[in-house]
């Protein structure tokens, strides 16, 4: 018996043209063994996101879909980022699909754990994370600070699955509850946990780049880190005012220590103490006007309302096509 799940697996894309064929190659062959052994309906399709690409990536893309309706293509307007990227492509194939799997377009995340991914969601999960089992084709420092990142940001309060990146599978109905998420500051790995629903992990070994450059160095990830902090919790504000109490000790206690040597006749030596208070102090209220700043740039950003992405073209089958009438013949009978 063939299966009426129709999946939808969305690739952000930015500058991978060097990737891009074989990428699609590896994944008509899965799809094709997924579709094979029944797990999935024959309307399924890879959907790849040009997120401003300023290459030949949309026109390969583009390529891709006139030689097989497997592959579909979605443009935004302009670069927006991966995260928005990747928003992009699940709400624009919502309607479409009963699941999508979401992953990078490097295919370094192993697309056989797909297939355990659709098991899972057969039985009810509706949201699979894909999680790295290890970390030792990692150097030193690489390993040191992607561990310390997933650290960093559940010590900071923002939440999220350790050693788990965008490789996961989300159900239809997981899909509407992330609809319901309408913040501009994005930070997925840390809002999809909070939607609930059955959640499950599926284990693998992540692989090498084939080809191409990382879009993630250290200062990409530094930088994503914050953004995940400062859109996710408040505890570095909370943390301002420890500092702030701290702060106030200490200057009780170099009070008292200067009212002592002062009458001692010994004011001269008090002179480092005193230049290390000033710095102390300087650099913390530097260092808490700029989280508070961080946090007043995004309430500003979110008041405005500015649309997270504009999709400038969706290559897709028609509505007059098979897939079309299947979502639709599928929802009424739902």
């Amino acid at each position: 018996m063939l299966s009426d799940q129709v999946l939808y697996v969305v690739i952000p894309c930015y500058n991978e043209q060097e990737v891009l064929a074989e990428t699609a190659a590896r994944l008509k062959d899965k799809m094709n063994s997924l579709i094979g052994s029944h797990k999935i309906s024959v309307h399924s399709r890879v959907a790849f996101v040009n997120d401003g690409s300023k290459d030949d990536t949309w026109s390969l893309i583009e390529e891709l879909h006139k030689s097989d309706p497997l592959f579909s293509g979605i443009n935004l307007s302009r670069n927006r980022g991966h995260q928005n990227a990747l928003l992009a492509g699940l709400m624009t194939v919502k309607e479409c699909a009963d699941v999508v799997i979401s992953m990078d377009a490097d295919l370094q995340d192993d697309i056989d754990a797909m297939d355990e991914m659709i098991d899972k969601y057969l039985k009810g999960i509706d949201i699979v994370y894909g999680v790295r089992r290890d970390r030792t084709k990692d150097s030193f420092f690489k390993k040191v600070t992607a561990e310390g990142f997933y650290r960093l940001m559940n010590v900071m309060g923002a939440n999220t699955v350790f050693n788990h990146a965008d490789y996961r599978l989300m159900s239809r109905r997981a899909l509407e509850g992330l609809a319901e998420f309408s913040e501009v500051n994005l930070f997925l790995r840390g809002i999809i946990p909070m939607i609930g629903y059955a959640n499950d992990v599926v284990y693998y070994k992540r692989g090498e780049r084939f080809a191409g450059e990382s879009k993630y160095p250290f200062r990409k990830m530094l930088a994503f880190a914050i953004e995940g902090i400062t859109s996710l919790s408040t505890r570095p504000i909370k943390m301002i005012t420890g500092l702030g109490f701290m702060s106030f000790l200490v200057i009780i206690g170099i009070l008292i220590y200067s009212i002592v040597r002062y009458y001692m006749g010994e004011t001269i030596t008090g002179w480092p103490t005193l230049m290390v208070s000033v710095w102390l102090i300087g650099g913390l209220i530097l260092l808490s006007l700029g989280v508070v700043g961080e946090y007043v740039g995004k309430i500003y950003l979110e008041a405005k309302g500015r649309p997270r992405f504009i999709i400038e073209s969706f290559i897709n089958e028609s509505k007059d096509t098979p897939n079309q009438n299947h979502r639709e013949e599928k929802d009424k009978n739902d």
